[in-house]
This record gives structure tokens, C-alpha cells and sequence, in this order.
């Protein structure tokens, strides 16, 4: 049985929610988490293919391949990848700045952003899992996921700042945030090469599906039919096409440039 990590996140929802519905998935076990501990499970072999943070894929490029055609991505606002900031994001040099313990691809593109672009030197350190506070003596916070966007919707005397836009705005590429990663161990498997299918079909048919999962999703209570719909419509993709991949390899370079991972990794996809 093939094992599949879900990210629990509203960008998530709509393919794996058509994945569930149109096609029979009763020879998967789905494992639900956050990027970060289903990144874990991926390397520790306790789950066999996610939606994986794009940086997991850099730290151990021996033990993946991706999935062609897939990704979660935005090429301009991605709306769930924020930094509220008591200042400018240019007079945050040398101030602390807590980040998200959920996703270590959005902290690195952050601590790209603060000192390749705008040339800041800070401290950082992690919250706690759930934290979505600044106190003591931290000026700015990383939310991300279903927490960034919750804290959007508060008013605030805060600076926000989204980092798929502030990427965009800089390189004017996509910015690739997850990559379906399998572990290599399953790459050739009919059952893998069967789900990459089913997910690439899934994806091409969401666009027609928005409203109808939209309707049921959990996420609604919270957010808000309409909001939920224009989130999905306008900053989330699942394309994973040259422009991205120029962006994902840029996103590497510059990871490497600042120390981040060791080397700039060749990118390896599973056969189908």
C-alpha cells in the first residue's frame, strides 16, 4: 500500500480532495501533517510520497525523485507565506525575527530575501509550534500555511509582507514552495507511476471543481466562501512548468549562495 503524506493547509485541499473523489484510492494510506513532519516521515521511510517542502529535496537529492508536472507554486502573491513585521522589512537589519517551525523552504526564501535583496542582518530564532505572536524583543514573525492566512484577516497596525510576491517582484519568476517527492525507493513502482497520473488528471480537472469544493471544504467556515475561492483562483497553482522550474533552480542558487544547502542539486524526475 502506498503511503501519502496530505498537508493539512487549504492550498492543499482542492487536488487531494478531487484525488479522493474521482479516483478509487483504497490502496492508499493517507498520513496527514504539516510540511515540516511529513517531510520527516518522507526521509525516515515512514511515508512514501508528498507534497514535500522544495527545499527537502536539495538537503537529500540521493534519496528522491520528483514527480513531473506538479507543484504548489505562485507566480506573484501566494497569500499563505507572510511576514508581519512591527517595521518596514528594509529597517529590520539587525533585529530578531521569529520564524515558522512548520516549513523550512519558506524560512530560507525569507532569509534570501532579507539579505540578498534587501540587505538585512538579523537574528533569528524558531517558534513554537502554533505561535502567532510578536513579543519581547522580536520585530517580525514568519507565518505560514492556514495560520498566515488567518492572521491576514486580523486587523493590524502590522506590516505584511508576502513573500511569494516580494520573490516575484525581485526575480519575476514563479516561486515553487512544495514538489511532489517520492522516496527512490518506490520511484519505479507501478502503484507510484499510477498516482502520479491520477494527480496530474486531478489537477487539470480543479479548475472546473473550485466551487463544488469550495462548498464542503472546512476551510469555508473560517475563511469564507468567496475569499476561499479567490485564494485558490489567484495565488495558488499546481503547475510545475519551465518558468517554475527556472524559479525553483534559482531559488537553489541562491540557497547555495548564502550557505543554505551545500550544493545547487540537479533536478531528477520518476519515470512514468
Amino acid at each position: 500500500m502506498l503511503r501519502i503524506g496530505q498537508i493539512e493547509y487549504a492550498n492543499c485541499t482542492p487536488l487531494f480532495h478531487v484525488l479522493r473523489e474521482r479516483f478509487p484510492c483504497s490502496e492508499y494510506e493517507f498520513v496527514v501533517g504539516v510540511p515540516a513532519e511529513l517531510n520527516r516521515k518522507l526521509l525516515a521511510g515512514d511515508i512514501d510520497v508528498c507534497p514535500s517542502s522544495s527545499i527537502e529535496y536539495a538537503y537529500h537529492p540521493e534519496r528522491y525523485t520528483i514527480l513531473p508536472n506538479l507543484a504548489i507554486a505562485s507566480a506573484g502573491a501566494v497569500a499563505s507565506v507572510l511576514l508581519f513585521s512591527r517595521v518596514p522589512v528594509e529597517a529590520l537589519d539587525g533585529r530578531k525575527v521569529r520564524l515558522s517551525s512548520e516549513s523550512a523552504t519558506s524560512v530560507n526564501l525569507l532569509k534570501i530575501l532579507l539579505g540578498q535583496h534587501y540587505g538585512c542582518s538579523c537574528g533569528y530564532e524558531t517558534a513554537r509550534s502554533g505561535a502567532a505572536v510578536i513579543d519581547g524583543d522580536v520585530s517580525a514573525l514568519l507565518l505560514i500555511g492556514d495560520a498566515a492566512l488567518k492572521s491576514s484577516f486580523e486587523n493590524s497596525e502590522l506590516f505584511v509582507y508576502d513573500l511569494g510576491e516580494l520573490w516575484y517582484s525581485w526575480t519575476g519568476l514563479p516561486f515553487v514552495f512544495a514538489l511532489w517527492l517520492c522516496r527512490i525507493e518506490v520511484a519505479g513502482g507501478e502503484e507510484l507511476k499510477r498516482l502520479a497520473r491520477q494527480l496530474v488528471q486531478a489537477k487539470e480537472l480543479v479548475p472546473g471543481q473550485l466551487e463544488q469544493i469550495a462548498a464542503s471544504a472546512q476551510e469555508g467556515s473560517w475563511m469564507g466562501c468567496d475569499r476561499l475561492l479567490a485564494y485558490w483562483r489567484d495565488n495558488i497553482s499546481y503547475q510545475l512548468d519551465e518558468r517554475a522550474l527556472a524559479g525553483l533552480m534559482l531559488y537553489y542558487t541562491k540557497c547555495f549562495e548564502c550557505g543554505l544547502i551545500a550544493a545547487v542539486p540537479s533536478l531528477k524526475f520518476a519515470s512514468l
